[in-house]
């Protein structure tokens, strides 16, 4: 007997669980009329041959500003066919697409172009997508979702783009940059930003209600009909309100709900369930955050984590003896402290770490802390990272002993 028949027999609640995914994008967008009609708006000279204004679009995670684009953008597409013009949407995800030559190689591959990801020097990969751009006489428009992460890896790449229609005659590039960071702009050289000539978006978060409207849509589409008890899209709802109108909070915590109702074998999903995906995601949202960052976070954050537990409040000064402390356990050079605080900072937006800057009189100003994470699950966590297992000794002599001994210590 196959181990997956009797998975298979189950009835199963979902009809379509991909609808509650986040690169999902629907027939429509409740409460984001007013933002899609402003991006037509602005994106409109290129049906007619033109170059439009480079857009920037802000908003905190989960307000729809990628579904947005991407729902705008298959329209234009569309639109250009009717309007006998050669509209192309390239959409680049610059956390992963994150230095100048991929951002360069992934548009002259988008038109057939055989650029290896790797490999060219940069100014022939440049040059090959003004060939290939005049080849087929496009009008492209590039979206780099994340452009925060790409302005702090490679700058030159936005310059390239920039400057790249002075160049061209029978074609033209425009860019749509998409952030959670307001003020990413502030980070940009001088000639980028003279250069940008922006139009700017900005996406409120959304609120209880309108989550609810997102959920009750993506719903009627996601489950077999009856299996949602009555409550169960008001707290997903509440909840992704509570996180700054996060309505990919929302929907994740839908979905998990329902994947967790099933592996029990409930017929229906219930409120009971929804408080188990709120537990399951949390912790599995850390983790994963976790995995992926560099080791200086990593160490920064295992060095919290003992502070947590001798004190519960903790400061840079503080912290940063601890990392530096670390970094010799592990054989990792310290970075300086000012580097240091761009991380914490990273941390607390990341929602691992709360932080407020307060005043000690004469004495300047410091920037006290807290973990928004149990300190214990935090170091498991970071202890799967094979550099960072030899901290498990460290973290059990330093509760037997106190701060400031265990900080000068040999």
């Amino acid at each position: 007997m196959n181990i997956f028949d009797n998975l298979l027999s189950n009835v199963s609640l979902f009809k379509n669980r991909d609808v509650l995914r986040h690169t999902y994008t629907p027939d429509s967008l409740p409460h984001r009329e007013e933002q899609i009609n402003q991006l037509a708006i602005l994106l409109s000279p290129l049906l007619r041959g033109g170059t439009p204004s480079n857009i920037f679009i802000y908003g905190k995670t989960g307000t729809g500003k990628t579904a947005t684009v991407s729902f705008v953008g298959r329209q234009l597409e569309e639109a250009s066919r009717k309007a006998k013009q050669n509209v192309v949407v390239h959409h680049i995800n610059c956390e992963i697409v994150d230095t100048a030559y991929r951002v360069l190689a992934s548009l002259a591959r988008r038109f057939g172009s055989h650029v290896p990801m790797t490999g060219w020097p940069t100014d022939q990969v440049y040059d090959e997508v003004k060939k290939v751009l005049e080849k087929n006489r496009a009008r492209v428009l590039i979206v780099l979702d994340e452009i925060d992460k790409l302005v702090k890896k490679a700058e030159e790449a936005l310059y390239s783009l920039t400057r790249i229609n002075s160049e061209l005659s029978n074609s033209s590039i425009s860019l749509v940059g998409i952030s959670n960071n307001l003020k990413f702009k502030e980070h940009l050289d001088a000639r980028i930003i003279s250069s940008l000539s922006e139009e700017e978006v900005v996406f409120p978060p959304y609120n209880a209600e309108q989550l609810e409207d997102i959920l009750r849509q993506r719903a009627e589409l996601a489950f077999n009909e009856g299996v949602l008890e009555e409550g169960v899209i008001q707290l997903c709802a509440a909840i992704g309100a509570q996180e700054h109108g996060d309505a990919r909070r929302a929907l994740d915590l839908l979905r998990v709900s329902a994947e967790i109702a099933e592996r029990e074998g409930d017929t229906k999903v219930r409120v009971e369930h929804v408080k188990k995906a709120i537990r399951k995601i949390e912790t599995d949202y850390m983790i994963e955050t976790i995995r992926t960052l560099p080791v200086h976070s990593k160490l920064l954050l295992y060095g919290m984590s003992l502070l947590s537990d001798v004190s519960g409040k903790f400061t840079t000064g503080e912290v940063y003896c601890v990392y530096k402390k670390l970094c010799g356990k592990v054989g990792v050079d310290p970075i300086t402290q000012r580097r240091v605080s761009d991380l914490i900072s990273e941390l607390d937006m990341l929602g691992i770490v709360n932080s407020v800057v307060i005043s000690k009189g004469r004495y300047g100003r410091t920037r006290e802390m807290r973990l928004e994470a149990d300190s214990r699950q935090l170091r498991e966590a970071l202890e799967r990272d094979y550099r960072l297992q030899s901290l498990k000794e460290v973290a059990n002599n330093f509760r037997k002993t106190n701060l400031e001994s265990w900080i000068w210590s040999g």
